[in-house]
């Protein structure tokens, strides 16, 4: 799995719910655990869209 599409894809995924982007609410820890944990969904689950993993985690993220 390519981290640098993952890690993208979750900052573009924090622009929908942040208005000021360059201030994502993410330190680089909480950054590797998101990419890691959509890393472990989508080898568990291959046939899974990733633009739906990557976007049901974020969520999940935020509201938690």
């Amino acid at each position: 799995m390519d981290r640098k599409l993952i890690c993208k894809m979750i900052q573009n995924c924090f622009k929908q719910y942040y208005s000021d982007a360059d201030s994502l609410p993410l330190n680089k820890e909480e950054m590797d655990t998101l990419c890691n944990k959509i890393g472990k969904i989508k080898c568990e689950e291959p046939n899974a869209d990733l633009y739906e993993v990557v976007n049901d985690t974020v969520y999940e993220f935020l509201t938690n």
